[in-house]
């Protein structure tokens, strides 16, 4: 065998022994809901498999035939943190409609609102490769 062909070989070897054994970058974030500035974040996922039962965040939209030929929708949004402080908004915004509906599995949440007409101020989605499980159907 040549001294190259060696090379190559090992190499492949270790290419693909590394790449077993990192399954890569992995960002847990729990759940975090601030009553001082009206704001709310965590991931799904780490809310979903928090050793709590306490923890839970997401948005949603609902969307209603208004009868004449149209259709009227309002979105909203959740939070629970581990310390039991609860957060939830409402909005009929289009655009902070758009934001929820752009959302995916597994992604990392955030949003505002208006301490007195609980009115949702900003949402935001963060949909990364970090915020999977390494293997879907797993828990962290």
């Amino acid at each position: 065998m040549t001294l190259n062909r060696k090379y190559l070989i090992g190499g492949l070897a270790a290419a693909f022994t590394s790449t077993a054994a990192i399954a890569g970058m992995v960002q847990p974030a729990p759940v975090d809901v601030d009553l001082t500035t009206f704001f709310a974040g965590g991931d799904m996922l780490s809310a979903r498999y928090a050793p709590n039962k306490n923890e839970f965040i997401g948005c949603g939209v609902r969307k209603f035939d208004d009868g004449v030929g149209g259709a009227t929708a309002f979105g909203f949004c959740q939070a629970e943190d581990a310390d039991g402080e609860r957060a939830f908004c409402n909005t009929d915004n289009e655009d902070l409609l758009d934001a929820i509906e752009a959302s995916a599995d597994y992604g990392y949440v955030t949003f505002s609102w208006d301490e007195k007409t609980g009115q949702c101020t900003r949402i935001g989605f963060s949909n990364q490769s970090f915020y999977v499980p390494p293997k879907v159907g797993s828990n962290l």
